[in-house]
């Protein structure tokens, strides 16, 4: 399993970015796939994950940022519009096999991308 996160950067708040997660070395229909980002001091918390039976967005991102599949299914997308300086992030992609995702147990995921910073300043 092999997971690549890019699209991060340093923007201004109102900003917008897209993260991708190219993912390989799994059946997509049996893994959940997740978007977690950690800032400094702080611990990991889940942003988004979709799965075979559910797809959850974290409130405190919702309407903001939405989450996405290509159509070959090979990439994951984190699609952050509006973005504040509490995004400020390293933000991570995840998997697992699993039909239910979910975003209160990071560590409940067992592959992980490298990460990708993502920096909202003035």
């Amino acid at each position: 399993v092999q997971l690549v996160e890019s699209g991060g950067g340093v923007v201004q708040p109102g900003s917008s970015l897209r993260l991708s997660c190219v993912h390989s070395g799994f059946p997509l229909d049996s893994f959940a796939l997740g978007w977690f980002r950690q800032a400094p001091g702080k611990v990991r918390e889940g942003v988004s994950c979709i799965s075979r039976a559910v797809d959850i967005i974290a409130d405190s991102v919702k309407g903001r940022f939405t989450m996405s599949r290509d159509n070959a299914g090979s990439t994951v997308y984190l699609e952050m519009n509006n973005l504040k300086p509490e995004d400020t992030a390293v933000y991570y992609c995840a998997a697992d096999y699993s039909s239910f995702c979910n975003l209160q147990d990071p560590w409940g995921y067992e592959y992980w991308g490298q990460g990708t910073q993502v920096a909202v300043s003035s």
